[in-house]
Formats: C-alpha cells, sequence, structure tokens
C-alpha cells in the first residue's frame, strides 16, 4: 500500500495509512513524508499497528533521540527504560498517601488545568511523543491535542505583538492544594523542584513557526507583567489555544500510536473513564528536544531542576 496521509480536522490532525511503522521506516522516504506530516498536521495518527517496545523505540529512533527516563512507575518495563507505561488509576494517587480522585482534584485548580504539553517545566521540554495504546475501554478515554501555531495566527495583531516579548515561569505542580498537615505529594513537589522561565512564544526550530506556547499545567505566572495583570492575560490566552476549531479529537483502538510535535501542541487526557472500571494502558516514547527560543532570539532560561539532557 501506499502511503497517504488524510487530515482529520481543519487546523490539525491527520490519520496516516499504508504504513507498518515496525516495517516500513527502513525507508528514508517515508520517514521525510511522515515527519512532513507531523510538522503540517502537529498530530498524526496510525491505526492496526502491531508495535511491542522494541519496535516502538526503534520507530522512534528514526525520528530522533528516544530519551531514557530515569524514573517511571512500577508499570513501566524494566528492559526499555525508554517506555513508560501509564494505566488507570495504577499508582499516582496511592503512591502519595490519597486515592487517585483527591490527588486529581487537588492538582485540578481551573476547568482548563489538564491542557499540558509533556514536561513543560523543563528546560528543554521532549521533542515529540509517539503513543501507542494496548488496551482501551470500550468507549470513552478519547485525547484532544490543540495546534499552537494556528492559535497563535488567530490572535489579532495588536494582541501578538504585545505577547512577542513575554516570558513565562513554567513550574511543576503550580496550583496544588496541599492536604491539612503532612502531605506527601506536596513534599515530593518540594524535593523535585522543576521550573524554567520560557517564551510566551516560541519560535519553532524546524517550520520558523511563531507558537502561543501556553498550557493549563504548568504556567506559573507571566514575568513581565504583576501577578493581576497576568492572571486574566493567560486565561485568554489558554482559552485562545484550545478554542474548539483549533482541536483535534482521538478515538483510540488497540494498536492506535499517535505522533505528536509536543513543541507546537498542547494536550488534553481524558477524563471521562475512571467511573467505567475498563483498563486503559498506554506506552509512551518521547524525543530528546531542545531549548525553546522565542521571537527575540532569547533562549529559555533554567530557575531550577534538572540540566539539558539529563532525565
Amino acid at each position: 500500500m501506499k502511503l497517504e496521509v488524510h487530515p482529520v480536522a481543519g487546523h490539525i490532525g491527520a490519520e496516516i495509512t499504508g504504513v507498518d511503522l515496525a516495517h516500513d521506516l527502513g525507508e528514508d522516504a517515508v520517514v521525510a513524508e511522515i515527519r512532513a506530516a507531523v510538522q503540517r498536521w502537529k498530530v498524526v495518527f496510525f491505526r492496526d499497528q502491531r508495535l511491542d517496545h522494541a519496535a516502538h523505540i526503534a520507530c522512534a529512533r528514526r525520528f530522533g533521540t528516544p530519551i531514557t527516563l530515569g524514573s517511571r512507575g512500577s508499570a513501566s518495563p524494566e528492559d526499555h527504560p525508554q517506555v513508560e507505561t501509564t494505566a488507570d488509576r495504577l499508582e499516582l494517587g496511592g503512591r502519595y498517601g490519597m486515592d487517585h480522585a483527591e490527588w486529581l482534584e487537588r492538582r485540578r485548580h481551573s476547568l482548563l488545568r489538564g491542557w499540558h504539553c509533556d514536561h513543560g517545566a523543563r528546560i528543554d521540554p521532549p521533542a515529540a511523543t509517539i503513543l501507542r495504546a494496548e488496551t482501551v475501554p470500550a468507549y470513552g478515554g478519547d485525547t484532544t491535542w490543540s495546534n499552537l501555531a494556528a492559535a497563535y495566527a488567530g490572535l489579532s495583531a495588536p494582541v501578538r505583538a504585545f505577547v512577542d516579548g513575554l516570558r513565562a515561569e513554567h513550574r511543576l505542580g503550580v496550583g496544588y492544594q496541599p492536604r491539612a498537615g503532612e502531605d506527601a505529594y506536596a513534599r515530593h513537589l518540594l524535593e523535585h523542584q522543576t521550573a524554567s522561565v520560557h517564551p510566551l512564544v516560541r519560535v519553532h526550530p524546524e517550520t520558523g513557526e511563531r507558537l502561543l506556547s501556553v498550557n493549563g499545567y504548568y504556567i506559573e505566572r507571566i514575568t513581565e507583567l504583576s501577578r493581576t495583570e497576568s492572571g486574566p492575560l493567560l486565561q485568554m490566552l489558554l482559552e485562545q489555544a484550545t478554542r474548539p476549531e483549533y482541536t483535534v479529537r482521538f478515538r483510540w483502538e488497540p494498536g492506535s500510536v499517535a505522533f505528536w510535535d509536543n513543541r507546537a501542541t498542547i494536550h488534553l487526557a481524558p477524563g471521562d473513564t475512571a467511573h467505567l472500571r475498563q483498563p486503559r494502558i498506554m506506552h509512551r516514547v518521547m524525543l530528546a528536544g531542545e531549548i525553546p527560543v522565542g521571537v527575540d532570539g532569547r533562549p529559555s532560561e533554567p530557575v531550577t531542576g534538572p540540566a539539558p539532557g539529563h532525565w
């Protein structure tokens, strides 16, 4: 079969057919076509793929350097440190002395809180993520992505000119509401603090596009503004970034793979499956990224946390 790219939404998302990710990526032309589709559509989807952990990593290597994670959950495969496995209610809540529902509730301080890029508080967030589905619920569990280049372009010219020169502090654990007294998760955040000052408008290192680099998960404040000014502006920009016309929603099936540009998108994990009591097991590999650069050519600045390339 010939590789074909089928757009699925007006601004973001395409399904790629005619490719076996486990066998066809030895051809440079195939890799180039997929890379071009990711740059154009920001997230691409593949169906009915038969990838094990080793093939997943091999696929990722054709597009960059897979990140070897120093810390993963217990569901992740021990002999493949580049693969991180996520499964509903497996451990994150229980690890810190509260159930999963309470842990999520204490982390969600706004309706748009869940929108994020992967590891956005780092000085060098991943360039891309490749996520594959092993087991999914019979219904529910969709993921949604938004195009940050389209969101920036959709701003009025005066607002674009204003935000071009601004920077924002991204910090792990923003908005978490601690328990009274001892809180193991709050202690964990303090002991593993990660924060960086990133440009509010990032220039994509490959396409040159300007990206509205906002999310609901990591941003503490716009550094050049007071907190009373920063809050409403960030809310407006996040609402702009998540407007429905800039988004695509994907229905997972076993064997589905999503490959997205983590620099040019934010995404929203599903919140509609906790009551279904059906497993949702996914495996992801992330590709090493670079330090973001703003419109003025200035790179991001570290505040605290791991050095670039150290995970």
